[in-house]
């Protein structure tokens, strides 16, 4: 088992051992049980892996094509104390983020201040005029977030971008903690892992909580583009634990500044859409018109109070990448602290300055797109040829606004199984996820790591070849005494005061479709009512 950094990877921080060779905390079990079963071992239980996952319907499209997960065997470890930093800047970050967004499509007075210049603001693309004064019901603008962090050289956490819009990959944090306990389930011998499984209920306490206000038993609806989305896995999944509907637009319509939902009983009424469609196609009266995808009117609709939109319209202009440099500055002005989470050094290439700069040094920058999303338009200096670096300063300077670049950082490396059942580092980032219900930011203990499975690659997304691992956050067993000396008790999950209460349980997909096979029977045997509505 190497554990040590490829070649063009010297200084990362190890995952696995500290600077002694010794594990690092929860890591000790880990190697046993990779030593034991040794790359014979491992080859076999990654192939159960695989024919697990793809019986279980697990998959990803890439490149057109569905393919099971890439789960790797070997599990991303982070110790209690260095998680619980972690989710307080998590918290901390989502929270001014939120009172950007409430500023921006206000009163702006962040912008009138200089504190972020409103040249980037109003030139954003995301930045979306429709939304201006359109203020959810519950005031929650960020429902779900996703954080993407690295650990740098030095072991520090850092944020790499945020995603306010539609944020992808909870299934799979999820999916990957069932299916290493089903494949590899003595890895989790003496471990305390702090679960995961919660997610679901908290997004669906979340959403109802966004429901307008004179709606006592709202319904929720996940929106989706469709089964040939490279996420649909995850839209159906969520929409199956949550009990919510999956909906596509041609499912819905807007009457009277309402939204309804086509069914074989009638027009129904839905409150929160969770939807998983970009601002550009959700409503085809305020963005692209030949959109059909979306649902014309839904805009006008949220407008009136009638409808949640989660996450909200215009949230993209919070997680453009060139509006990212000026979150530590928001912190400051809006909650006056300092950001727990610190930022990976970045260049605004819209200031001459730092423009020159960067092309003086490009071959030891990232470029970034501003709007790029997947890995797709990055340029790594150190891995660029001198055409490709002479062509990326060419369209830097012909439009700035649209790059950003940071230095080059190298990312922590966790052991990784590759090949035959062989164990080498690969670098790893890691996404956690949070939800906002209005009251309480909560923040899924651990996330999806991502993991670039070619040796000395930067690029984890899983579009670009990239796989995922379970993240355990050590839930550590003695947790101090309190004041009169006793051991303090464990973490217990509480019902929150903002959790909506419901009339009636949510109805599993399972139940749904036996309602419909019962309908169509009474179909075929009686006459259709004057109520049935079109499919």
């Amino acid at each position: 088992m190497r554990t040590e950094a490829a070649p063009g990877s010297l200084g990362a921080y190890n995952e696995m051992v500290d600077d002694s060779g010794r594990p690092r905390p929860g890591m000790g079990t880990v190697a046993d049980v990779l030593t034991r079963l040794g790359p014979d071992g491992l080859a076999e239980r990654a192939r159960l892996r695989d024919a697990y996952l793809d019986r279980q319907g697990i998959t990803f499209s890439l490149s057109g094509r569905e393919r099971p997960l890439p789960l790797d065997l070997v599990p991303r470890v982070v110790g209690a104390a260095e998680w619980d930093r972690v989710e307080k800047g998590i918290v901390q970050r989502i929270r001014a983020l939120e009172m950007f967004l409430a500023d921006v499509y206000g009163p702006g007075e962040i912008l009138a201040e200089g504190v972020v210049p409103r040249r980037l603001v109003t030139t954003s693309n995301h930045y979306h005029r429709a939304a201006f004064g359109l203020v959810p019901p519950n005031g929650v603008r960020i429902a779900v977030a996703g954080i993407d962090l690295i650990r740098d050289e030095a072991g520090t956490f850092r944020v790499l971008e945020d995603n306010l819009r539609c944020p992808s990959g909870v299934s799979y944090v999820l999916e990957n903690r069932r299916t290493l306990a089903h494949v590899l389930p003595e890895v989790f011998a003496g471990q305390q892992v702090r679960a995961v499984g919660e997610y679901p209920e908290r997004l669906l306490d979340a959403l109802r909580a966004a429901a307008p206000s004179d709606v006592s038993d709202p319904t929720v609806a996940v929106l989706t583009p469709g089964v040939h989305n490279s996420a649909h896995f995850e839209h159906a999944f969520l929409a199956r634990r949550m009990g919510a509907e999956l909906v596509e637009g041609r499912d819905l319509f807007c009457r009277d500044d309402r939204l309804w939902m086509r069914t074989v009983r009638g027009a129904r009424p839905i409150h929160v859409v969770y939807r998983r469609i970009d601002d550009e196609y959700l409503d085809p009266v305020h963005f692209v018109p030949n959109s059909l995808l979306g649902v014309p009117g839904l805009l006008n609709a949220a407008r009136a109070g009638n409808v949640a939109i989660a996450n909200a319209v215009g949230n993209g202009v919070a997680d453009d990448k060139a509006i990212y440099p000026y979150v530590p500055a928001m912190i400051r002005y809006y909650l006056d602290e300092e950001a727990l989470l610190p930022n990976v050094e970045t260049y605004d290439l819209a200031d001459h300055d730092q423009r020159e700069h960067v092309l003086a040094d490009l071959a030891r920058m990232v470029v970034k797109p501003v709007d790029g999303s997947g890995g797709y338009g990055l340029v790594i200096g150190t891995s660029a040829t001198e055409d490709q670096l002479a062509e990326v300063a060419r369209t830097i300077q012909a439009d700035p606004r649209q790059w950003i670049a940071q230095p080059i950082v190298t990312l922590s490396t966790c052991p990784t199984v590759v090949g035959d059942g062989a164990v080498e580092p690969r670098h790893v980032d890691l996404r956690p996820f949070a939800v906002n219900d209005g009251d309480e930011i909560y923040v899924l203990p651990g996330g999806l790591t991502r993991v670039a499975l070619p040796e000395g690659s930067l690029v984890v997304n899983s579009s670009q070849g990239g796989g995922s691992k379970d993240t355990w956050v050590l839930d550590e067993g003695d947790r101090g005494l309190d004041d009169d000396g006793r051991p303090t008790p464990p973490r217990v999950t509480r019902v929150r005061r903002s959790a909506v209460a419901r009339q009636s349980a949510p109805v599993s997909a399972d139940e749904r479709l036996r309602q419909q096979e019962g309908q169509q029977q009474q179909r075929r045997s009686t006459p259709a009512g004057p109520g049935v509505a079109p499919c």
